[in-house]
């Protein structure tokens, strides 16, 4: 049966009008003044917006790390991004082998039977040769031309600058998007290796022997070596002035470099790492100042960063205790891994399902975003960098009918139990807002139903995407 939500108002990237929205076998059929169509379901969004559905590029589902993984799988974790509004989410498949389509094949077996929401991936690249070399060129026919690459976790993950200016050429040829977890690896390996022999283990010491200066000098080398390889580069976890005045000069000399940031980073400083429950805290890159996060929302406000991504990766603060996830018990070793050695505490913070309502709330609501550029950053923005627009983060006729009826008065004490992520703690615990989803749609499906999950296992689609190309227009302001 076809769908007709009326009576909203609709937001896209540049605009907001009042709107009806008819949808038709999974796809947006019409938009307009639509009252008088018949034979359809009707749903009256009178005071509600209609958003689409949030475009999350950077998550890590069930990723092993430290002896355990990540609590979230691409079922738990998808089904939390819908709570949250966001019905699009992006994974990176491990480089396990120098074979990418081997990779390729074990992520897609993990994910296929699990996905509740459409999902794609990025290739990490933590290894490279000449058979990987050949390889990369595949990933455009592959449907997920991106690439991950890291200057840091030496001897694990970094690859070296001459790899990563071979890679950026492959990737322009080819309509490959690089990415790059920038941290000087060789600086953090010399302040983790003196603290550690000063009897330094607690978790504040994770912030401290990871300098904000590392990240601000290896996101510079970054940018520069993309542009000797005439190459574009999306800059992963901003999170520091440093890097956001060196994308700023980046863009102000024209190159096709990008900026991600995470909410964690808008809300959150390194006096967390100091609390009893500092363990919790614990991320990579770490959590900075308040003059960096000054320093972020500046970037946002003015489009020097052009995404918001959350950086998924939940971990237990507790895993020796269960919780009750769908009517079974469940534990997963998680931050108690590190106890008495910051090096063990397994890195990363939950929020797939946090982003949208907490930034609306305290983005939105408070003045320092607009509808328009939430939107942008939230969905609009990263499906035209990831090849998936105007199929995703639109509501145009003939995309895919991923749609948020957003309730901008929804007021209620935010938590674990809201955010649905598989994991025992929340970092918004109690925190009140206003403005929550009051209902999701996946390709024209109700998900989630005024906060009764409606999906289910396996009916998420896999996004095949398209090669990036340097024209692509961001809002809120244009690239190139």
């Amino acid at each position: 049966m076809k769908t007709l939500i009326t009576n909203g108002t609709l937001v896209t990237d540049i605009e907001v009008f009042p709107a009806d929205v008819l949808i038709d076998g999974g796809k947006i059929a019409a938009i307009g003044s639509l009252m008088e169509e018949s034979g359809c379901e009707v749903v009256d969004a009178s005071g509600m917006y209609l958003l689409p559905g949030g475009v999350d590029v950077h998550t890590h589902l069930a990723l092993p790390m430290f002896g355990t993984m990540s609590s979230d799988d691409h079922y738990t974790g998808h089904k939390a991004a819908a709570f949250g509004g966001t019905t699009t989410v992006l994974d990176f498949i491990s480089q396990d082998s120098d074979d990418l389509a081997v990779n390729l094949a074990a992520w897609q077996q993990k994910a296929l039977a699990l996905a509740a929401v459409d999902y794609s991936f990025h290739m990490n690249l933590t290894h490279f040769t000449p058979h990987v070399a050949e390889q990369i060129p595949q990933l455009t026919a592959w449907g997920i031309p991106s690439v991950k690459m890291f200057t840091a976790y030496n001897g694990r993950l970094r690859l070296q600058d001459g790899e990563i200016f071979q890679v950026m050429r492959i990737c322009r040829e080819y309509g490959i998007l690089p990415m790059l977890h920038a941290e000087n690896g060789d600086v953090i390996e010399v302040l983790v290796r003196e603290a550690l022999a000063a009897g330094h283990t607690a978790p504040i010491w994770h912030a401290r022997t990871r300098p904000a200066w590392a990240a601000a000098e290896s996101s510079w080398r970054g940018i520069a070596l993309a542009a000797m390889a005439e190459s574009p580069l999306y800059l992963v976890h901003m999170n520091s002035v440093g890097e956001v005045e060196q994308l700023r000069l980046a863009r102000e000399k024209g190159l096709p470099v990008f900026g991600e940031t995470c909410p964690p980073y808008l809300f959150f400083t390194e006096e967390e790492l100091l609390r009893q429950d500092g363990a919790k805290w614990v991320c990579s890159p770490p959590l900075r100042t308040h003059k960096d996060q000054e320093a972020l929302w500046q970037g946002l406000e003015d489009g020097v960063l052009q995404t918001i991504g959350t950086d998924h990766c939940p971990f237990f603060f507790n895993g020796a205790q269960p919780i009750l996830y769908e009517g079974e018990w469940i534990s997963i070793p998680g931050k108690e891994l590190g106890v008495g050695d910051f090096t063990k505490i397994p890195n990363g913070l939950p929020g797939v399902g946090d982003r949208m309502p907490i930034l609306w709330s305290f983005g939105v609501q408070t003045g320092r975003l607009t509808p328009q550029q939430f939107v942008a950053l939230t969905s609009t923005n990263p499906a035209k960098l990831f090849g998936m627009y105007p199929q995703k983060g639109s509501l145009l006729p003939g995309t895919d009918a991923d749609l948020v009826i957003w309730d901008p008065s929804k007021e209620l004490v935010y938590g674990a139990s809201v955010a649905q992520h598989r994991t025992d703690t929340n970092l918004y615990e109690g925190w009140q807002l206003r403005g929550f989803p009051h209902q999701v749609y996946l390709r024209g499906q109700l998900i989630v139903d005024q906060g009764r999950w409606k999906g289910r296992r396996g009916m998420g689609s896999f996004i095949a995407r398209s090669p990036f190309t340097a024209d692509v227009h961001l809002t809120p302001h244009h690239i190139i």
